[in-house]
C-alpha cells in the first residue's frame, strides 16, 4: 500500500511539473528559444505545496484503510460468532425434537396403558355387580327355603299330633333342608369371599390408574414446556425422572406401595432419609415413634430428639426437624396408638401442626369441633402453640419445674402431668414407688397417669387420607 501511494505521489508531481510552463522574458526569438527549454518545469513552491497535499490525502487513505481493515476483521469474527451460534442451535433443535419426540411415545404408551387398565377394571366391576346380583339372588332363595323350612316344620308338628307315623318323613325333609340351607351359606360366604378380594383388586387398580394418570400429566406438561422454552427444563425433569422419590408414606402409597417397612423419601426442600411406612387399605402412614421393649434410652438432650435416634425396625424417634420438613406445607394428621399390658389398644387422631426450630417445634393441634375425653391429654394444652421441651432445653410451661428433668424424655410438656409417651419405659409389674411410675409412658385420659403402659406408635399422615375409626 505504501509502495503504491509513493508512485502515486510521484506521478502526480512529474504531471504537474510538465503542466505549467513560465514566460519570465521577453518575446524575443532568444527569449523564445530560453522558453521552449524551461516550458517543462514549474516553480518548485508549487511542486512542494501539491507533492505535500497528494502527501496528506495519501496519509488520509492510508488511515481510511486501517479503519476498514479493522471493521471487517472485527466483521468477520462475528460471523464466525454467528456461524458456530447457528450450528449449535440447529444440534439443540435436532436433540428438543428427538426428546419431544422420546416423550410423546411415552406419554402415548403410558395412555395405552391407562386404557387396558380402565379396561381390566371396567371387566372387575361388571363381574363384582354380577356376584352381587347373584348374591341378592342367592339371599332371596334362602329366603323362601326359610319361609319353606318354617311351613314345613310347623305342618309336620301338626301332622305329628294326627299322624304318628309322619314323623320319620318330615324329618327327613327338615334334614335335606337343612343340608341344603348349608350348601347354600357356604356358596354364599364364598361369593363374598370373592367379592372382597376382587374389590382390593379394583382398588389397586384404581391406585395405579391415579398413578398412571399422574405420570401422563407429568410428562405432557414436560413436553409441553420444553416446546415453549426452546429449551430443557431440569425442574421438569426431576419430576419426570423415575428416581423422584415420594415426599411421604401416603405419596409412596398412591404410587402402588403397598407393603410396610423402611423407604426412602424427600419432602420439599429437605434431604433424601429414610423412614419407616405403615401402609393400611386407605393410606400410607409415615411412622415418627415407636416404643415396644424398652431397647432404646429415650431419656436423650435436644440435640438427640432434633436429629433423631433408635432403629427404624424397631424403637426410634424420628427427629423433630424431620418431622416439620414433612408437615409444614400444612394439613396433615397425628395419630397415635398406644396399648396397656392386659392387650386393651387405643388411638387418638389430631389434626396438627409443627413448627420449625425458630419456634422450638411448637405443636398446634388444630380441630374445629370439641376434643373427646380421650383427645384432652395432648390437645387442651396445645390450641396455643406448645413448644418441645428436654432436659437442657426447658420450654414447658411450669415456671418453678423442669417436666422433662422431673418426668423423663422430651415431650410437649404442659404442666407435667398430662401425657407423655417418650418416657421411661418399665417392664411388667411397674415399680410401686408413685414417683418412678410417673416418669415411664403414660396417657392421662386412658389409664391414668401414673399407669405405665406397654407400647406407643405415633405416625403422621395428609389429612385427605381416609381414616379408619
Amino acid at each position: 500500500m505504501k509502495t503504491t501511494l509513493a508512485t502515486l505521489t510521484l506521478f502526480m508531481v512529474v504531471l504537474m511539473c510538465t503542466s505549467f510552463p513560465f514566460d519570465r522574458k521577453g518575446s524575443s526569438p532568444a527569449g523564445a528559444a530560453a522558453k521552449e527549454k524551461r516550458v517543462q518545469y514549474a516553480a518548485w513552491d508549487d511542486v512542494n505545496v501539491i507533492a505535500h497535499g497528494l502527501l496528506q490525502l495519501g496519509q488520509g487513505l492510508k488511515e481510511h484503510v486501517d479503519k476498514t481493515k479493522v471493521q471487517m476483521r472485527d466483521i468477520s469474527s462475528k460471523l464466525k460468532v454467528f456461524n458456530r451460534t447457528v450450528t449449535e442451535l440447529g444440534k439443540e433443535s435436532k436433540r428438543l425434537q428427538v426428546e419431544g419426540e422420546a416423550l410423546r411415545l411415552r406419554a402415548q404408551g403410558l395412555e395405552e396403558r391407562e386404557g387396558q387398565l380402565l379396561n381390566v377394571t371396567a371387566e372387575l366391576r361388571e363381574k363384582a355387580e354380577e356376584m352381587q346380583l347373584e348374591r341378592r339372588a342367592m339371599s332371596a332363595r334362602m329366603s323362601r327355603l326359610e319361609e319353606k323350612v318354617d311351613s314345613m316344620l310347623q305342618g309336620g308338628a301338626a301332622a305329628t299330633l294326627h299322624e304318628p307315623d309322619a314323623g320319620g318323613r318330615n324329618g327327613s325333609d327338615a334334614r335335606h333342608i337343612q343340608l341344603m340351607l348349608e350348601a347354600q351359606n357356604k356358596r354364599i360366604d364364598d361369593l363374598l369371599e370373592r367379592i372382597s378380594l376382587q374389590q382390593e383388586k379394583l382398588d389397586k387398580q384404581n391406585v395405579r390408574i391415579r398413578t398412571l394418570q399422574s405420570q401422563v400429566q407429568q410428562s405432557r406438561h414436560s413436553s409441553s414446556s420444553s416446546r415453549s422454552s426452546g429449551g430443557t427444563d431440569p425442574s421438569a425433569e426431576q419430576r419426570d425422572a423415575p428416581a423422584e422419590m415420594p415426599s411421604d408414606c401416603h405419596e409412596l402409597f398412591l404410587r402402588g406401595g403397598a407393603t410396610s417397612g423402611v423407604y426412602v423419601i424427600q419432602p420439599q426442600d429437605a434431604e433424601p432419609f429414610k423412614v419407616f411406612c405403615e401402609m393400611t387399605t386407605d393410606g400410607g402412614w409415615t411412622v415418627i415413634q415407636r416404643r415396644q421393649d424398652g431397647s432404646v434410652d429415650f431419656d436423650q438432650l435436644w440435640e438427640a430428639y432434633e436429629k433423631g435416634f433408635g432403629s427404624l425396625n424397631g424403637e426410634f424417634w424420628m427427629g423433630l426437624e424431620k418431622i416439620h420438613s414433612i408437615s409444614k406445607a400444612g394439613g396433615y394428621v397425628l395419630k397415635m396408638k398406644f396399648a396397656d399390658w392386659t392387650g386393651d389398644v387405643a388411638s387418638v387422631q389430631l389434626p396438627f401442626r409443627l413448627g420449625g426450630r425458630d419456634s422450638k417445634y411448637s405443636l398446634w393441634v388444630q380441630k374445629d369441633e370439641p376434643l373427646s375425653p380421650l383427645e384432652t391429654s395432648l390437645g387442651t394444652d396445645t390450641s396455643a402453640g406448645l413448644p418441645f421441651s428436654t432436659h437442657d432445653q426447658d420450654n414447658d410451661r411450669k415456671s418453678d419445674i423442669n417436666c422433662a428433668k422431673q418426668l423423663s424424655g422430651g415431650w410437649w410438656f404442659s404442666n407435667c402431668g398430662r401425657s407423655n409417651l417418650n418416657g421411661r419405659y418399665f417392664q411388667s409389674p411397674p415399680p410401686k414407688q408413685r414417683h418412678q411410675r410417673k416418669q415411664g409412658i403414660f396417657w392421662k385420659s386412658w389409664r391414668g397417669r401414673y399407669y405405665p403402659l406397654k407400647s406407643s406408635m405415633m405416625m403422621i399422615a395428609p389429612a385427605a387420607v381416609q381414616r379408619p375409626s
